[in-house]
């Protein structure tokens, strides 16, 4: 039914909002702790790398007596260094020795050296110095530089100076980071795979405690609508003892005009309490669709031909046009309550009639689409403003506009409609233009 489709889709949403804000609350914990790591390890590189060229800095800074001058210190220290032309400043890396590397302090393929002169000129570079670096200077302390195959590196520089403390130059002592970032990608992964496994326990979790907290709702609307049929069916003996009593006196020759009006009052308001109490009770015994239908054949021609019938002094009377259009060559038959389709078209019938102005159009149309047998009711009325379109269809709604609340009615029969159709298995549409008329449009399946 309508309030269970609401009901599942009120467990949906409270289930998929405590999922997304879970999975925000964990994700932006798992962005946190990445980064944590991150900076942690970025630190402990920084750490690394320094206290590396710290040593280096402090064993060739003693040595060095010329300004730019590194080969003879460089032969002693290291054992595979290189020594830049100057013509073309390109280094060609040697082979390094096969039992020694850079001061013994470093592993043989993370760490590279590169010496420049004080005016940026790249003089010698040693360790496994990866190709593609560039050579261009750059005097900042820290960087993090990509080699012509992306490879990442970290790289630190110092300047030095002579004994006699002259500007020498400068040193950059840097480290490859694909050790670093191997292991980085080895965390995303844990902390993705980990936020996927949660999120799919969440999900599991939300729906069960939503289910939780509709508990109550659920059982309040179920009293709600046990009371609300109980107050109804209490409400049929006093009407028709009041409706009985009031007819009685009509009949009576010895009342005045006056009397006779009161009467008469009392009289139609008896007759729309009667009618809204029809419809409440009605709607109640949908809602409880433990009572099944009485399954029959049910003849769509016969029941739009005795409505059109029917509704033609009402459509008479407002100074409509009532027309019906039967596109179909033979009868089309469903398997249904007869009743209450009766019902559900005579009340799409019934609010276009209400809906439309003084020589308006309302327009009955049974036609066949595929496996479906379709019934439109079309008129030329005030229409339906598209914020209210998914409105129309509640109980006791009534559209916000003053013609509106002049037609009488209890703002039950669309729900009553939307109820029917849903007992058949069926669908009701709707499509509206604001000041040019309403389609309300019936899908049934075929016999």
């Amino acid at each position: 039914m309508n309030q269970n489709k609401l009901f599942r889709l009120t467990r949906i949403r409270l289930a998929l909002y405590y999922a997304i804000v879970m999975g925000l609350i964990l994700s932006l914990f798992a962005f946190g702790f990445y980064r944590s790591v991150f900076h942690a390890h970025v630190v402990a590189l920084d750490s690394e790398i320094e206290s590396v060229a710290g040593t280096l800095h402090d064993s060739i800074e003693l040595k060095l007596q010329e300004p730019g001058r590194l080969e003879p210190l460089a032969l002693k220290l290291f054992s595979n260094i290189d020594k830049c032309r100057v013509e073309n400043s390109k280094c060609i890396q040697k082979q390094p020795h096969p039992k020694r590397h850079l001061l013994g302090i470093v592993t043989k393929s993370s760490y590279y050296i590169r010496f420049f002169d004080t005016s940026g000129k790249l003089i010698a570079n040693a360790g496994y110095y990866p190709e593609g670096l560039p050579d261009v200077f750059n005097p900042k302390t820290w960087q993090f530089l990509k080699n012509s195959r992306g490879n990442e590196y970290h790289q630190i520089t110092l300047s030095l100076h002579t004994q006699n403390y002259q500007d020498w130059g400068y040193m950059q002592v840097g480290r490859s980071l694909e050790e670093f970032n191997h292991y980085l990608d080895s965390v995303k992964l844990i902390l993705i795979l980990g936020l996927l496994m949660a999120m799919g326990m969440i999900a599991g979790a939300s729906w069960w405690l939503s289910g939780l907290a509709m508990q109550p709702i659920y059982q309040s609307y179920r009293q709600i609508q046990q009371f609300t049929a109980d107050v109804a069916h209490e409400l049929r003996t006093p009407l028709a003892a009041t409706i009985a009593t009031v007819e009685s006196a009509l009949l009576m020759s010895k009342i005045d005009e006056e009397t006779r009006d009161i009467l008469q009052t009392i009289q139609r308001q008896n007759q729309r309490l009667t009618t809204l109490v029809v419809d409440m009770l009605m709607l109640a015994r949908l809602d409880r669709q433990a009572q099944k239908l009485q399954h029959e054949v049910c003849c769509l021609d016969d029941i739009v031909s005795d409505l059109i019938e029917e509704f033609e002094a009402m459509a008479t009377a407002a100074e409509v046009k009532l027309t019906s259009i039967i596109r179909v060559k033979q009868n089309l038959n469903i398997i249904g309550n007869a009743d209450q389709l009766y019902r559900l078209v005579a009340n799409l019938i019934v609010n276009a009639i209400q809906y439309t102005p003084k020589k308006g159009e309302v327009k009955v149309i049974l036609e066949r689409s595929d496996n479906y047998a379709v019934i439109k009711v079309q008129d030329t009325g005030i229409g339906i403003p598209q914020h209210e379109l998914m409105r129309v269809f509640d109980r006791f709604y009534r559209l916000s506009n003053d013609r509106s609340r002049n037609t009488g009615g209890s703002g039950l029969g669309l729900a009553i409609a939307q109820a029917i159709i849903q007992a058949h298995q069926g669908k009701l549409n709707v499509q509206s233009e604001f000041g040019k008329g309403s389609t309300f449009t019936v899908q049934l399946w075929l016999h």
